[in-house]
């Protein structure tokens, strides 16, 4: 705002500054031109009447030729207006010349005309052909333009933008520094714990703003805890009968029913946890501590082993990373978990890319066709459209890594592989 009003006070200066400078050299050129061809026509006057015009004394002079030397530079629009001047004056007047000479200081011309230090130091030099009786030649001052107008304008400036420009500075800092420091709370807003208002100041918009926003904070806080109260009173409810059903079905004599019923509750277990965790991103519980991130994918990898995964992990060099190792250790395990089931195993491997390291799963399974690979990000999105757990559970494996992934800075991507299959990317910064 500051800039706008300096930018605009300048262009209204330049503006003022060559509108006074095309007036002054307007009445410059009125001056030069009237007071000669006054005294040229009073000259000729008195001459009618019996006083001849000396061609070494006097205002006017008589020269047989045309004075000026030819060296000089013309004032094409000091002789244009003369001669308007003398025909208004019905004064017949044949050619007109003009030009400035330049006096050195303290000179006295030969007229009277004493041009001391303060005085002009420049002359003006006018010649008016009288037909049939040689020229006349007049001297005037030629006022000097000089530099004083403009230091003057300079001063001028630097006057106006001291007293508008320091109120607009100390208005707009009073503006922008709450604005700065909600912009700030703004961008690290966060939706764990409790935090500190931003403080209310500046002027009576920018506090209502800023009370709004922290109004706003509160309540969106206030229902975050809500919800994760319901949630969590969600999951007790469900896990309860979930256990007593687990319980109840060790009296099942058939181990082959048995068997499946607990594969039913597990998978009941692991989507309730996927839901709860996708629900609950965003408010973390667990704090974010440095991790071996190579330990870690290596740990996860080991569980699949365990299981009878074909499960390989390129081996890695120590990679500390600052993150929350629960849930990365699950967006991985949700990773391998989806290779395993459509690929039938799983290659990881560890990539460093610049400031950034890269969780790599590939598999040989069908891959994904290549308009369906951002689809499958989203919640509850399978290719398969039947909940069967057979086939891949209800879809939220990959958006919960994803989800994962980007709370933590980072991102998840997927590709088809060259000769088949898929290939997830699990993008986290090294901080």
């Amino acid at each position: 705002m500051a800039l706008l009003v300096a930018v605009a006070l300048f262009v209204a200066q330049a503006v003022n500054f060559a509108l006074i400078v095309r007036d002054r050299s307007a009445s410059r050129l009125q001056q030069a031109s009237a007071i000669p061809a006054l005294r040229i026509a009073d000259a000729i006057g008195r001459e009618a009447g019996g006083q001849p015009i000396a061609g070494d004394r006097g205002r006017i002079r008589r020269v047989d030729t045309n004075p000026i030397p030819a060296d000089l530079p013309r004032r094409a629009d000091v002789a244009a207006a003369v001669r308007a001047n003398l025909a208004r004056m019905g004064v017949a007047a044949g050619q007109v010349d003009a030009a400035v000479i330049h006096l050195p200081p303290r000179a006295r011309d030969d007229g009277g005309m004493h041009t001391g230090r303060r005085g002009p130091r420049r002359m003006l030099l006018i010649a008016v052909e009288q037909p049939g009786h040689g020229w006349l030649v007049a001297r005037a001052f030629w006022p000097d333009a000089g530099p004083a107008i403009l230091w003057r304008l300079i001063a001028q400036t630097l006057v106006l933008y001291i007293v508008l420009l320091v109120p607009v500075l100390w208005l707009a800092r009073r503006i922008s520094q709450p604005l700065r420091a909600l912009t700030h709370d703004a961008q690290r807003f966060s939706l764990g714990g409790a935090a500190a208002p931003v403080l209310e100041a500046g002027p009576a918009d920018v506090r209502a703003v800023i009370a709004a926003y922290n109004a706003l904070g509160v309540r969106v806080r206030a229902m975050l805890d809500e919800k994760d109260r319901m949630l969590g009173a969600l999951g007790h409810d469900l896990r309860t009968p979930l256990a007593a059903l687990r319980v109840r079905i060790e009296s099942v004599e058939d181990e082959a029913d048995r068997a499946r019923m607990a594969d039913i509750i597990q998978e009941m277990n692991r989507t309730l946890d996927d839901i709860l965790s996708l629900a609950r991103l965003g408010r973390p519980s667990e704090p974010v501590t440095e991790v071996d991130l190579a330990a870690l994918v290596d740990a996860v990898v080991e569980d699949f082993r365990d299981l009878g995964h074909p499960v390989a992990f390129e081996e890695a060099d120590r990679l500390p990373v600052r993150l929350r190792p629960s849930l990365i250790r699950r967006a991985v395990r949700n990773l391998i978990e989806n290779a395993v089931k459509y690929g039938a195993g799983a290659e990881v491997t560890l990539a460093p890319r610049g400031g950034a390291v890269a969780v790599v799963v590939a598999d040989r399974g069908p891959g994904i066709p290549p308009d369906r690979l951002a689809d499958v990000f989203e919640p509850f999105t399978r290719l398969e459209n039947s909940r069967n757990r057979e086939t891949g559970g209800i879809g939220l494996g990959l958006a919960l890594a994803r989800a994962i992934a980007r709370e933590a800075g980072g991102d998840v991507s997927l590709a088809n592989r060259d000769g088949g299959g898929l290939e997830a990317v699990l993008t986290l910064p090294v901080r």
